[in-house]
Formats: C-alpha cells, sequence, structure tokens
C-alpha cells in the first residue's frame, strides 16, 4: 500500500512510539514510592509482593494508555482518544478494584505504640 508522505507516517510513528515510553515511565515514576512503601515498610517487616504483581503493571499501562490519549487527543484523533481515555479509567476501576492503587495499609497504632 502506498503512502502520501512516508516520512511524516515515519515521523508521527515514531512520536507515538517515544509518547507511549514516555508514558511508561511516567507510569513507573508514580509506582515507586508506594513500590518502595510496599515493599520495604511492610507491616512487622513483611514484604507485600502485591505492589509488583498488581500495581507495577497497572501503572505502567495505565501511563501508556493516558499518554497515548494525550496523543491522539493532539492529533485530532477524538473517537481513538475517547477509547483510550475509557481503557484509563478501567484500568483505575481495576486497579481500585484489587487495592492495587490504593497504597499499602498502614498498622493502626494507638498509644501504646
Amino acid at each position: 500500500m502506498e503512502t502520501k508522505n512516508p516520512r511524516r507516517e515515519a515521523a508521527v510513528g515514531t512520536a507515538g512510539c517515544l509518547t507511549a515510553f514516555a508514558g511508561a515511565l511516567a507510569g513507573i515514576a508514580l509506582w515507586a514510592p508506594y513500590g518502595k512503601d510496599g515493599l520495604l515498610d511492610g507491616f512487622e517487616g513483611a514484604t507485600n509482593w502485591d505492589v509488583v504483581w498488581f500495581g507495577l503493571p497497572l501503572m505502567v499501562l495505565g501511563g501508556i494508555a493516558t499518554a497515548l490519549t494525550v496523543f491522539t487527543a493532539v492529533r485530532g484523533r477524538w473517537l481513538r482518544a475517547l477509547g483510550l481515555a475509557a481503557a484509563v479509567a478501567a484500568l483505575a476501576a481495576i486497579g481500585y478494584g484489587v487495592d492495587a492503587l490504593a497504597g499499602p495499609p498502614r498498622p493502626e497504632c494507638s498509644t501504646p505504640c
């Protein structure tokens, strides 16, 4: 299939890939404080691996989907942007549903602590 401007399509594709990569990095950066708290500061030294198994993939996928939503909206592809926004909402709902994005549980501490 012939394209009208292959260089422009290659540039747009590269920009989309870089946007997705930046979104993945943003998701990891936003997950890092939560991941550190869940892995290292668990109650009585216990490690909560759910932050790795559930939280990290959800944050990475959410970061990619959010970045691509903005990318497609800037390009004027509103229907795709709406679909990606629905995917971001679904990922957030799943994250809160499995309690991966709510943060690690903090121990309740009363006066004797």
